[in-house]
């Protein structure tokens, strides 16, 4: 590649010149698989404002309906990594329409599944099918486009990356609420033929070394799925059963240690390693790699936090916390080009920096929720939310995936989506340590204040008291009432506490850019690869 501090300007454009014209067939072909990869992310979350539906439709419990969304992350986050390897024997085009059909096929099977059993086996193969078409368009964007494009392919891949998961509580509470939940599955019929069938017909960017299959590593792709599966199964499972105190978590937790032991030591013995950990030798790849980590805790953390209070506390329907929760993926479709525009102009790392900043600002300004806290109370926070989630993802994308020569962005692409998912995993499990731990402190201090001495507590107790009057035992009804008054409180206080937490991490975390290698602006005129 030119050095773009050396040579002149003349000289660049003329190199350019033959790499700025992109065929309209891989244009096409890279939109079609850039809508494949909002369908398999949209999935993630489209059930979650819904699972009451399909739990009911199912007869299944809370605990086993729970599964609908574990399943898919458990299967999805061991195939992500897997995806570099098959993209290399199977070439993109064959990749990616297997990807399609399979994500296709495991969703008509999800529509009409008639138990829970049978939802949780075609959610995990929905989600390990559907995973390889994430990082795929991933390395796509940033070995079939030229340099100079990368400030208009970045924003779109990084705004699908967030906007899929923001938005997915809306769609699916819109879908649930006109038709029912099995529409959930069946939508997705249609489009993923036509992504299928596109990609077969388009695709042309790379050809397939069917030789690396003979290479497989079948025991690395073992102690992978039991490593990385283990991991996900305790970060969901571990904050509600109090982690290795319950057999199954510190059971998994068991196989997770040794099967990380394993994998780390087959993929650096082995001839053709199933992932390829040396990339992580390049700095600005690492501390991006990082830097997605703790973005996927922000962005599913908020995610989920958001709705859960909405939910809880302000007792609003999936549809309503649809709507509310849409300011976000507003915000974020209008940043996109804004970033893009950045990128050409401003060091890479300072919009990082400001991103963090502001959605660390955001999330200050939540540290004062009320139980009364709406929809105009949450726009503001959730303006400056979307605002930060795209000026530091779409930069780290670009100085993680579009500094590396192209030959090793296939493998990097999996790892550095992989740290989003896992991001998303910790921040949920930590959230939810954090909302259950403070909670349970604030109840306890509460009720140490609500006593018969405390005059307001007795006055509100009395005035519940009158106004049950002739409705059974009013004096027990109303210290009912007056308990949940302050569970309710303490709830609120415990999302205020989770807020502050997020606040301080991604404060510190914008320091962490210092440690980024200055990064080349991206120019109109710049050389391709």
């Amino acid at each position: 590649m030119a050095d773009a501090t050396t040579a002149s300007p003349n000289m660049m454009n003329a190199a350019a010149a033959p790499e700025e014209r992109i065929e309209p067939k891989r244009v096409v072909a890279f939109v079609i698989m850039v809508f494949g990869m909002f369908m398999s992310i949209l999935d993630i979350q489209i059930v979650s404002a819904s699972l009451a539906d399909i739990q009911a439709g199912l007869s299944a419990s809370t605990s086993e309906v729970a599964w609908v969304q574990t399943a898919y992350l458990i299967a999805e986050v061991i195939a992500i990594p897997l995806s570099g390897f098959l993209s290399r024997a199977l070439g993109t085009r064959l990749l990616f329409a297997i990807s399609a059909f399979g994500f296709t096929v495991s969703s008509f099977l999800c529509g009409f599944a008639s138990s829970i059993e049978q939802m949780i086996l075609w959610r995990a193969l929905q989600g390990f099918l559907g995973a390889g078409m994430i990082p795929t368009v991933f390395a796509s964007a940033y070995t079939i486009f030229p340099r100079s494009k990368f400030h208009i392919v970045a924003p779109i891949i990084g705004l699908v990356a967030t906007l899929a998961p923001t938005v997915g509580p809306t769609v699916g509470g819109y879908i649930t609420d006109l038709m029912s939940w099995h529409w959930l599955f069946f939508i997705n019929i249609v489009p993923g033929i036509g992504i299928t069938l596109g990609v077969l017909a388009l695709i042309d960017f790379d050809q397939p070394n069917f030789a690396l299959l003979e290479r497989f590593d079948w025991w690395g792709l073992l102690f992978m799925a039991g490593f990385l599966g283990s991991l996900e199964y305790v970060l969901e499972e571990g904050p509600q059963y109090e982690w290795l105190q319950d057999t199954s978590v510190a059971i998994f937790a068991a196989v997770c240690f040794v099967s990380a032991i394993a994998f780390f030591w087959r993929v650096f013995t082995v001839d053709e390693p199933i992932v390829d950990l040396r990339t992580f030798g390049n700095r600005n790849f690492a501390i991006g790699c990082v830097l997605q980590f703790c973005i996927g805790i922000g962005l599913y953390g908020l995610t989920y936090i958001y709705p859960r209070y909405l939910a809880e506390v302000r007792g609003y329907s999936a549809l309503m916390i649809g709507e509310t929760m849409f300011v976000s993926g507003i915000t974020m479709f209008l940043m996109a080009p804004v970033v893009g525009k950045l990128m050409q102009k401003v060091d890479l790392r300072y919009i990082i920096a400001f991103g963090l900043v502001v959605f660390a600002l955001g999330s200050w300004q939540m540290t004062w929720i009320t139980r009364d806290y709406d929809f105009y109370e949450l726009l503001v926070p959730q303006i400056l939310r979307g605002i930060g989630m795209m000026c530091a993802m779409v930069p780290t994308n670009n100085i993680a995936l579009g500094t590396l020569a192209p030959h090793l962005v296939k493998n990097a692409s999996g790892l550095f989506n992989l740290m989003r998912n896992l991001g998303g995993a910790v921040g949920l499990a930590i959230i939810n340590q954090v909302l259950n731990d403070r909670t349970d402190l604030h109840i306890s201090r509460l009720h140490d204040r609500v006593h018969w001495g405390n005059a307001t507590a007795v006055e509100t107790l009395n005035m519940f008291t009158q106004r049950m009057q002739g409705m059974g035992d009013s004096a027990l009804m109303a210290l009912k009432q007056l308990s949940q008054i302050v569970h309710r409180q303490a709830a609120v206080m415990g999302y205020g506490d989770a807020f502050f937490m997020l606040t301080v991490f991604y404060v510190g975390l914008s320091l962490l850019v210092l440690l980024l290698n200055k990064p080349s602006v991206v120019a109109p005129g710049g050389g391709g690869h």
